[in-house]
């Protein structure tokens, strides 16, 4: 039974951080492609909105770092959603310059698809593993090895057996507990595909900026 609960533990642990590890590729990938669509936008709606989606792959990356629900957390949280407000207004004006154009309107939707990449990943960074389940592990295994151990210290035999099986477990806790801890320890959230999207963004646009209609 210890043994099922560790493995349950241990399975939800797993979980969560795959999807962590999840969420920053997509996140990665919806801000490289809104900077992409960024380009074609008019200007000055295009300079400033790459400037911007610049600065808000700089934050997601120290959000990354950030303990959830830290005060550094809540500060990087609320630096990215005044960003997000910024790049919808803009997005709103080159509609309002170009209301037929498909530029806008797919950068918008590209847009969007960021924002709400970005919450997801958030939200997946503080979805932790039950306090309950970890306790139970921890009783449930405490109380297992203490009658293995009296149960072995009265036939007088057995100790090297005792000693490897409560390494076992306490090295099956500690994995479940650093996995679920995905900004501190030893397994953390790699944000490699961030870090290497940014650098992408420091390279001069691909796109020139479209030119204006004229009157």
């Amino acid at each position: 039974m210890v043994g099922l609960l560790l493995a349950f533990g241990l399975s939800l642990a797993v979980s969560r951080y795959e999807d962590r590890r999840s969420n920053i590729v997509s996140e990665a990938n919806a801000i490289g492609t809104t900077y992409l669509r960024a380009q074609t936008l008019p200007e000055p709606m295009r300079s400033r909105s790459l400037d911007l989606l610049t600065g808000y792959t700089r934050v997601a990356i120290r959000l990354s770092d950030e303990v959830p629900g830290s005060d550094e957390a809540r500060d990087a949280r609320a630096q990215e959603e005044r960003i997000e407000r910024r790049l919808w207004s803009l997005a709103g004006q080159a509609l309002d310059v170009a209301p037929t154009a498909s530029a806008p309107r797919l950068y918008v939707e590209t847009l969007n698809e960021m924002i709400d990449g970005e919450n997801a990943r958030i939200a997946a960074l503080g979805n932790r593993v039950p306090t309950a389940v970890l306790v139970l592990e921890v009783l449930g295994s405490a109380l297992a090895l203490g009658l293995l151990a009296a149960y072995l210290a009265i036939v007088g035999r057995g100790v090297l057996a005792v000693t490897l099986a409560s390494a076992l477990v306490a090295f099956l806790l500690l994995v479940t507990a650093d996995l679920d801890r995905p900004t501190r320890g030893m397994i953390t959230i790699p944000d490699t595909a961030l870090t290497n999207q940014l650098e992408l963004m420091m390279e001069p646009p691909a796109a020139a900026a479209p030119r204006s209609p004229p009157p």
